[in-house]
């Protein structure tokens, strides 16, 4: 495989790759800022070929994780789990993350932080379903404890409640404490949370229709 550089041609699918030729043959693929440094009529030795190509599946599997990471963040299982369905050899993942970590891309305590406020946010959960989703994502238990440190569960099953609420404020009270206990319950909020939520919602309707009426 040694041999001089022929021709280093920019892919036409793929601006920011190079094809290196070698005696005439393509040799391999390099990404663009690589293939910068090298010109035609270099010699390149197996050993320079080998160490390129290495680099080459570095560079090429960092550019995917940061892709990945550009939806949302993401925890250090998701990534370790991405790069493995990419045929990344173990080693060089390690070398990615270890990378993402230095430049703060990657922090598995942020993640959870930003999962558990995320829910807050959108879509409230009970500790027990945090806790279940959290270690999904492949977070110990340390960084699960720290999330959740600060959170106020009947807090946030009152703003869960108050996305159904209004569809059964019709029902009596027996049949509004099922379907919204259920509600609460499916979210992972414990018994006694939702308890207190549920007449808390209950009140507070029927102090609202004692005003109006």
């Amino acid at each position: 495989m040694a041999g001089k550089i022929t021709a280093l041609r920019v892919q036409k699918r793929n601006k920011n790759r190079v094809n290196v030729y070698v005696d005439g043959q393509f040799a391999f693929g390099l990404a663009a800022i690589e293939a910068a440094k090298l010109h035609r009529g270099q010699y390149l030795t197996d050993e320079d070929i080998i160490r390129l190509r290495e680099q080459d599946t570095r560079e090429t599997a960092y550019e995917q994780a940061l892709d990945f990471l550009s939806y949302r963040p993401r925890s250090e299982a998701e990534i370790r789990q991405y790069l493995h369905k990419k045929q990344v050899p173990p080693a060089i993942q390690e070398e990615v993350i270890a990378r993402l970590k230095r430049v703060g891309l990657l922090d598995d305590y942020a993640f959870a932080r930003y999962w558990v406020e995320n829910r807050e946010q959108f879509k409230p959960r009970g500790r027990y379903a945090l806790r279940s989703e959290l270690r999904q994502k492949g977070l110990s238990e340390e960084a699960i404890a720290a999330a959740l440190e600060n959170l106020d569960e009947e807090e946030s099953a009152y703003r869960a409640a108050q996305q159904r609420v209004r569809r059964w404020s019709h029902l009596e009270y027996q049949p509004f404490r099922q379907k919204l206990g259920a509600y609460l319950r499916r979210r992972g909020f414990a018994f006694e949370t939702v308890e207190a939520v549920v007449t808390r919602v209950w009140n507070e309707l029927h102090r609202e229709s004692e005003h109006t009426t």
